[in-house]
């Protein structure tokens, strides 16, 4: 395994990002306005984000969600290689980024040839998230092993490392064998695209030291994120040497400014230095990628939240 490791964000600096609305309705985390929004709000803030200095929009992925789940996770995830190059074509700054993409659902070619394309079409502006998965019936209805998940992505993640830096890779191993197969378009990041592995499980803090160029947190880790974030380093350490890696973390629930409504428990509201100073306490911890929440109870306050983060938080975020 290679010891050296994609960086794309400058050393000491902390960036943000935002999982985009609309294309997901979890009700974990979607807003009551999602429900009825579509392709115009999702121009908006596609556009409010990338004017407003934010590293990345992502989108999630899940094919089909069984019946048994849908009450909690709905139906609506749209699909993510569509929903990147739609918002590509839409921006011309903010990186488009896979939160995460399930690997094990795809051979690893395939998935390579989506995000090189990608990158090509949008001027070497891809950041590849995956993950194992965790939706059993959707497994079982694809026709994957559930079971071989994690393994699957560890080679899935080789193959793909191997497919966006050369274009003819050779790769063996358990599941897949590829020789003399070429592919373009060939990706305009080199020597490739980024590869942050997502999740929060203690296979997936090893799978993101060992493999990754950065990591996406899924939720907070049983262990903490300071003990998380340790054991990353660590185990980074001792497979990697000195490579770096760019470590995530995602914002509480955030409201700049005095909200007129109940923004729920745990959420931060205030001024732009005092909403800074949450995220500068990650950048304490090592992060140098944040998510960002907003509460909203519409597509225009959420874009109004998205130029107010632009223009009163960031500014003082690398102070």
């Amino acid at each position: 395994m290679p010891a050296s490791a994609v960086q794309i964000i400058p050393a000491g600096k902390l960036v943000y990002g935002l999982q985009m609305p609309v294309t997901a309705q979890s009700t974990v985390f979607v807003a009551p306005w999602e429900a009825n929004a579509g392709t115009e709000e999702i121009l908006k803030i596609a556009r409010a984000c990338d004017a407003s200095g934010f590293f990345y929009l992502a989108v999630c992925d899940h094919i089909c969600v069984p019946r048994e789940q849908a009450k909690a996770m709905s139906t609506v995830w749209y699909d993510t290689i569509a929903t990147l190059g739609f918002l590509a074509a839409a921006t011309t700054k903010v990186r488009l980024m896979s939160y995460v993409y399930i690997a094990p659902y795809r051979h690893p070619l395939a998935t390579a040839k989506a995000f090189a394309t990608l990158d090509a079409l949008s001027g070497g502006r891809v950041i590849l998230g995956v993950g194992a998965g965790h939706l059993q019936g959707e497994f079982e209805t694809l026709g994957v092993d559930f079971t071989k998940r994690g393994r699957l992505l560890d080679e899935a993640i080789d193959l793909i490392k191997a497919a966006l830096t050369e274009e003819y890779p050779s790769h063996d191993g358990a599941t897949w064998s590829v020789h003399e197969r070429g592919m373009r378009p060939r990706p305009v990041q080199q020597p490739r695209p980024p590869i942050w592995v997502g999740g929060s499980t203690k296979p997936a803090l090893r799978r993101a030291a060992e493999r990754g160029d950065g990591w996406l947190p899924q939720g907070v880790p049983e262990i903490g994120m300071p003990a998380a974030i340790d054991y990353i380093r660590t185990r980074r350490t001792k497979a990697r040497g000195d490579a770096p890696i760019e470590i995530g973390m995602n914002s509480p629930w955030l409201y700049v400014g005095k909200p007129t409504f109940d923004i729920g428990p745990n959420a931060r509201t205030g001024s732009g230095e005092e909403i800074a100073a949450v995220f500068r306490t990650m950048k304490e911890l090592g992060v140098s990628h944040t998510g960002v929440r907003f509460r909203s109870r519409s597509c225009d306050e959420l874009v109004d939240q998205i130029h107010a983060f632009g223009s009163d938080v960031a500014p003082l975020l690398n102070d």
